[in-house]
Parts: structure tokens; C-alpha cells; sequence
């Protein structure tokens, strides 16, 4: 594969010709996305809602508002109304010597990569629009991130990790040096997460190092699967697969019984949250209880809390947001503290990690189009995206400094969940911050089950 390359290692400059492509696919296809289609308004937009015009910058947001993955995006709405409040989009970007307006259409990919796809061309094809947002797991991010590169749209992309999205257009994540010119993507690596893991289960003692890893067959667990497991032995702990399985498997009971012969004492895993209530009550029920459950993909939110009660005490996920991160916006200075607090008081519900990454991804499209001279340049506009380096809601975002090109790997913390005396059941704590020391620990790291 060159070093410039789209999707599938097909060329570049192939991709503006693929439109008519898109174009022949004929009409079923997008009237099937335009059903996802949440919100079509924006700060001060001209003429038609949701058409792009040439005063008026057009942003495309893509996350999964509905369906399995829904937690991901629970927060998005609110993150979108402060943004289109701040500023810095409601008196619109100045770029070239010109002030344009700034539309911001909402869609909902219903946790569906043909949705998600679909989505993707119905904004480039009928709202011709001058970039496309996107979050929220690979189920989302990949598919509209292959569109958007195949069609020569700028793309930002976050909460997806990141050797899950390259290798998704085409790249190899063990040799990344293939440039999706028109796509980036700002989210942990495998090596950030298990590197929050690994000194949780130093920490946490047990009678064998083996570790039960749930990985299915699905885009996220076929990298993990292809990652994970010489870093897990090279620390020197035994990976024991439980076996590709389908998202929506219901009977765990083969697995749990392999990961009990075994005496499995840790777990990592990155199934969807409705399968893990579903393993986790079945682990318990059957007698398996590893020391600690260090888990991903899951839990990362407390609504996927309640479905477990109290088996949730002390499970360990990760966390690259939260309001003990000392970052700020870039847009108008708020402080992660002060945007969590913000979102609990506005919404009535805990605050969730992933406004953080969104509320970026916002910080991202307006760093790249101030710096051009015509926002609707989607070459010039796609080549500020790459060029982009600024700290803000998450923190240094330096699309310019690898791991892989255009990508920034965040940092993670290891964090919690405690039990909690205060208004919520349960509240997410760091414990273990030795990717990230930055942030403060919080609380003790416990064993998940003594």
C-alpha cells in the first residue's frame, strides 16, 4: 500500500471520480439513511435547512443515537446544543477574509454500519456537505470514515481505537504508515488501553496470572484478538481466548466453563453492553468470580450500570474523559470539571465520558476551517484536518505526531466503579493513573470479587 492511499489500498485521487459511483447506487439507499436524520439547523444558517450554500459552512454529525450502542452517544445531543451556543459557531468561523455561517445536521446511525454508510452518502450526495463528524465504535466510525475517504470528504473521527479504524480503511496497524489523506481520528490505541489494565492487575495479586479474554467476532474483537495477546504475555500473564462468538449470544456457558477449568483470575474483553449483562449474570450464576475484571467497550457509562446492580462494584473499565481531567475548550475556555457539572445539571443524569471526545471533535472542524482560505476546498480543508495541533476538551490533539498518520492516540486512566453515598448508585473513580499523570488519583483499587 502507498503512503497515500483510500480505502482498500485503491488511489487517492480515484476517490472525487467514485462519486458517480455513489450516484448509481440510486435513491433506496439514501432514503433509507434520511430516516436517521435528527436535527438539520445550525447557528444562523441560510436558505434551505441542512443544504449547504456558499456562505454557510456544513458539518455532518454521524453517531449511533439508537440501537445496542446507544450509551455511546447519550450524551451528543447535549454536547451539539452547548456547541452551537458557544461563540465561536453561533457568530460562524471566519476563514479567507470571509465570515460564513455554520449548519450542523444531525443523524442517528441506529448502532447499523449500512445505516451508518448510508448516512454517510446522503450528507455528501444531497447536503453536500464540507466535512463529516463521527463517534462512537467501529460499528459507526468505519463505515462512514470508508465513505468519506473513497468520496474525498474531510472526516474526523473519535471513540473508535484507533488501530480498529485504520485497519477498517485499509491500513495495517503493525506497519502504519499509509496517509488516509481525507481522515483522522483522535481515540486510545490497544497499547494505551491494556497499558491501564496491566498495572491494575499487578496491583491485584492472585493465585495465577491467566486471564480470561472475551473477544467476538466482530470488527473491534478481530483486532483485539490480533493485538492484544503478545503485549498480555510480554507482561507476563497468559491470555486464554474464549473463542470468536456472535454479538447477541445469549449462552455463555461454553465459554465460562473454559475461563473456570482455567482458573481465570483476570478478564478483558470489548463485547457489546447488552452481551456482557448477559455473560456477566451467567459468570456469576455458575460460580466463575476472576479477582479482577478489567473490561472495555462496556461500563463505560453509568446508564450500562443499572442492568447489573451491584455485580458492577469494583469492575475496572477505562475512562480518556471525565471532570478530573485538568484540560479545557478551546472554544471558550470551560473547564472538563465545569462541562460535566454543566451536563448533569442541564440533563438531570450523571455525566457520561464521551461528551468529552464529541465536544473535540467540534473543537477539531473549527481548528481546521479558521486556518484555511475557502471552507469549501475540501482538498485545502482536508489537508488543515491532517495538519491540526491544538489543546483543548481532551486535552494535546497533534493530528502530525502518529502513532499512525493523522491519528492521536489519547491517554487513558484505569478507573472504577464504587458504590456512592451521594445522589447517583454508582460513580466511576480513578485508581490507577499510570498513562495519564495528569490526573489525580481518586480512589483505592479493589479487587472486583475477593
Amino acid at each position: 500500500m502507498s503512503p497515500d492511499t483510500g480505502a482498500g489500498g485503491l488511489p487517492q485521487e480515484g476517490g472525487l471520480s467514485r462519486r458517480s459511483v455513489l450516484r448509481g447506487l440510486g435513491t433506496g439507499a439514501l432514503a433509507a439513511g434520511a430516516g436517521g436524520v435528527l436535527a438539520a439547523c445550525g447557528s444562523g444558517s441560510k436558505g434551505s435547512p441542512g443544504v449547504s450554500s456558499p456562505s454557510t459552512i456544513t458539518i455532518g454529525y454521524i453517531a449511533p443515537f439508537t440501537g445496542a450502542l446507544a450509551g455511546f452517544a447519550s450524551g451528543d445531543k447535549y454536547v451539539i446544543n452547548t456547541i452551537r451556543a458557544t461563540k465561536a459557531y453561533a457568530g460562524g468561523f471566519k476563514a479567507g477574509g470571509k465570515t460564513y455561517d455554520v449548519n450542523i445536521i444531525v443523524t442517528d446511525s441506529r448502532s447499523d454500519p449500512t445505516q451508518a454508510s448510508n448516512l454517510a452518502r446522503q450528507l455528501i450526495l444531497n447536503n453536500n456537505v464540507d466535512m463529516l463528524l463521527t463517534s462512537s465504535t467501529p460499528q459507526t466510525v468505519n463505515p462512514v470514515a470508508v465513505v468519506a475517504q473513497t468520496e474525498g470528504v474531510p472526516c474526523a473521527a473519535t471513540n473508535d481505537p484507533w488501530e480498529a479504524w485504520y485497519s477498517g480503511l485499509g491500513g495495517n496497524p503493525a506497519q502504519p504508515t499509509a496517509k488516509f489523506q481525507y481522515c483522522t481520528l483522535f481515540f486510545f490505541g490497544l497499547r494505551q488501553l491494556i497499558g491501564s489494565f496491566i498495572p491494575m492487575w499487578n496491583r491485584i495479586p492472585a493465585s495465577n496470572k491467566n486471564v480470561a479474554c472475551q473477544w467476538p467476532n466482530d470488527s473491534d474483537g478481530i483486532v483485539f484478538r490480533a493485538v492484544l495477546p503478545p503485549v498480555i504475555q510480554a507482561a507476563g500473564y497468559n491470555p486464554v481466548d474464549g473463542g470468536p462468538y456472535t454479538d447477541g449470544t445469549t449462552d455463555y456457558t461454553a465459554m465460562i466453563s473454559k475461563f473456570k477449568s482455567m482458573d481465570c483470575q483476570y478478564i478483558t474483553n470489548c463485547p457489546l453492553p447488552p452481551d456482557f449483562n448477559i455473560f456477566w449474570k451467567q459468570a456469576h450464576e455458575q460460580g466463575w468470580k476472576p479477582k479482577l475484571a478489567t473490561v472495555a467497550k462496556v461500563l463505560l457509562f453509568p446508564a450500562d450500570t443499572v442492568a447489573l446492580g451491584p455485580l458492577v462494584n469494583n469492575v475496572a473499565t477505562d475512562s480518556w474523559w471525565g471532570p478530573y481531567m485538568p484540560t479545557k475548550s478551546s472554544l471558550d475556555g470551560t473547564s472538563a470539571n465545569a462541562l460535566a457539572n454543566d451536563f448533569q445539571a442541564q440533563t438531570g443524569n450523571q455525566w457520561v465520558q464521551s461528551i468529552g471526545g464529541t465536544y473535540s471533535l467540534f473543537e477539531v472542524a473549527q481548528q481546521a476551517f479558521t486556518s484555511v482560505s475557502d471552507p469549501h476546498d475540501k482538498q485545502e480543508v482536508a489537508d488543515a484536518l491532517q495538519r491540526v495541533n491544538y489543546t483543548g476538551m481532551s486535552g494535546t490533539l497533534n493530528f502530525t505526531a502518529g502513532p499512525a498518520p493523522g491519528v492521536v492516540a489519547v491517554p487513558v486512566v484505569g478507573v472504577q466503579w464504587k458504590e456512592s453515598s451521594g445522589k447517583y448508585p454508582f460513580e466511576m473513580k480513578v485508581v490507577d493513573n499510570t498513562e495519564n499523570k495528569a490526573v489525580k488519583i481518586e480512589a483505592d483499587l479493589e479487587p472486583t470479587n475477593a
